[in-house]
């Protein structure tokens, strides 16, 4: 440029320190050439590495397997006969998360009939089933020519929990403590309130299947259930009621035949 001063070479200098730093200040702090780059060269792992995360990888589920606490604690440690099950289940820190109200079971062994509900109505306190479910279970008790004194009530999990995750509880074993808990209280007849409760806990190849139930399969034996919608369900749809009804005197005169 033959026509150029010195002035203008400054002020052409300033002006580009000075757009420099108006994009510096916009947060651009790289600089953009033409010639492609291979972004990715410098995060590639070192053989090194590469076998740290192959170890990791490997390590981590065994890791994660071994955290779950499993319900109800070693096996070994469960209560053999029905009468120590209900100070066991209100205290094992593993059955429920801890400062929740749990509700013990309640009935005979050897029970005419085991009703079996997800876990304890929002009513509950000391007695399961005290709420809107459990004059629905009364009265359907009154119906057949029984009561509760005939009758085992029990619920899957102690405490009332908000959602519960049943895969979960699958995974920490709280099918086999279920599994227990009837074969304790042998019942004559099992009545599951939740078509899909028995099926989320136990292992998808055994035989109980999410709609029918003609037994549950245990470690004393095998017990002649039904299983049918859950106590909410059965509160807001009468037709719900009918049809519960209906089954159950098509249940109980099979039985009875």
């Amino acid at each position: 440029m033959s026509g150029a001063t010195d002035s203008d070479g400054a002020w052409l200098g300033e002006a580009i320190s000075g757009a420099l730093d108006w994009w510096r200040d916009a947060g651009l702090d790289f600089a953009f050439v033409d010639t492609p780059q291979d972004w990715l060269a410098a995060a590639a792992p070192t053989p090194a590495d590469g076998r740290m995360a192959h170890a990791r990888t490997k390590t981590e589920p065994e890791q994660s397997v071994a955290a779950i606490p499993l319900a109800g604690g070693a096996r070994d440690s469960w209560p053999a006969v029905l009468e120590a099950f209900a100070p066991w289940w209100l205290e094992e820190p593993s059955l429920a998360p801890a400062g929740l109200q749990r509700v013990s079971p309640s009935g005979p062994t050897g029970a005419a009939l085991m009703v079996l509900i997800a876990m304890p109505e929002a009513e509950d306190s000391d007695t399961l089933l005290s709420g809107r479910g459990g004059k629905l279970i009364d009265a359907m008790l009154g119906a057949i020519g029984t009561d509760r004194s005939k009758t085992y009530l029990a619920s899957v999990l102690p405490a009332r929990i908000t959602a519960p995750d049943w895969a979960d509880w699958k995974a920490r074993r709280l099918g086999d403590v279920l599994q227990h808990h009837i074969a304790l209280v042998r019942p004559q007849r099992l009545l599951v309130l939740g078509r899909s409760l028995v099926s989320a806990l136990i292992d998808n190849d055994s035989p109980h299947s999410l709609s029918n139930l003609p037994s549950f399969n245990h470690e004393g034996g095998s017990t002649p259930a039904m299983a049918t919608y859950d106590l909410d369900a059965l509160l807001a749809r009468p037709a719900f009621k009918a049809s519960l009804w209906n089954r159950w005197l098509e249940w109980t005169g099979n039985q009875e035949a």
